[in-house]
């Protein structure tokens, strides 16, 4: 037996009993709190902006002001056809090079970080958020959870390929602690809370 068998078949001996159940988190008070205002604020702290909409007719009159439309935009979502390209998802994903602004939909967002949980059920390409340099993703105030505990049980075991968390711009700060937006995704992000 090589030394490597030796240290794996320690570590598979040596593994701690398995937890059935997840403890009981509710009565930390975690919902204590108003969820709208605390998203808002979040995302606020991060660099991201936040409207708040009843109809995806005031989606299109805020892009149409805030964003040159004689630049290439993408949407995943047939009602917006009018401003911006819905037949881009089975395109090379180099060919979204151009791309100003992508508006999406995210299943869910969470108040405590600010985080949108989206997956290539409506992404249309795994890419289409982190090529543009503009980002806009609708979802609904119902579908604001208080803590990312709330959010992985709804997640639960749901059948997705890809799915991640978006909060905010990209940032860097690792080069001299400067502050750095958009370098390795969207340099800036419009949150549509939809009534």
């Amino acid at each position: 037996m090589s030394s490597r068998d030796s240290i794996l078949n320690k570590i598979k001996s040596n593994q701690p009993s398995s937890v059935n159940e997840l403890p009981d988190l509710s009565v930390l008070g975690l919902e204590k709190f108003d969820v709208i205002e605390t998203y808002k604020t979040v995302l606020k702290g991060i660099g991201g902006f936040c409207e708040e909409v009843s109809s995806l007719d005031e989606v299109k009159n805020y892009i149409a002001t805030h964003y040159p439309t004689e630049k290439r935009m993408i949407t995943t979502i047939s009602e917006l056809a009018d401003i911006a390209e819905t037949e881009w998802t089975n395109d090379d994903p180099h060919s979204l090079q151009n791309v100003e602004l992508a508006v999406i939909k995210a299943h869910l967002g969470v108040a405590e970080n600010s985080g949108l949980w989206v997956t290539d059920a409506i992404l249309g390409q795994r890419v289409s958020p982190f090529i543009p340099q503009y980002l806009a993703i609708i979802v609904n105030k119902n579908d604001i959870v208080p803590t990312m505990q709330q959010a992985y049980e709804r997640i639960g075991d749901l059948d997705y390929g890809f799915g991640t968390f978006i909060a905010g711009p990209s940032k860097t700060a690792d080069i001299e602690q400067s502050l750095v937006l958009g370098a390795h995704g969207a340099r800036g992000l419009t949150v549509f809370l939809m009534n």
